[in-house]
């Protein structure tokens, strides 16, 4: 099961884990919440997870970036 949870968590860019994490609740409650919110609203946050992948991939990017910088020297 853990497979299985780690393989979808690495390719949906692990926006649930980082909210639970911040947040300090389960990533699996997280999810619930989400698939829930989107039946109701008819898949509108949808949106706000793209949003937040795309600021959680940057982050990854610029971090990364400042490391490189950092072995260069």
């Amino acid at each position: 099961m853990e497979k299985i949870k780690y393989f979808f968590e690495k390719h949906a860019f692990g926006v649930c884990s980082y909210l639970g994490e911040m947040f300090g609740i389960s990533s699996a409650r997280i999810r619930l919440y989400f698939i829930y919110t989107s039946f109701i609203t008819m898949g509108s946050p949808i949106i706000l997870y793209l949003i937040m992948a795309f600021w959680l991939n940057l982050k990854k990017y610029i971090a990364k970036g400042k490391r490189n910088t950092v072995w260069d020297l």
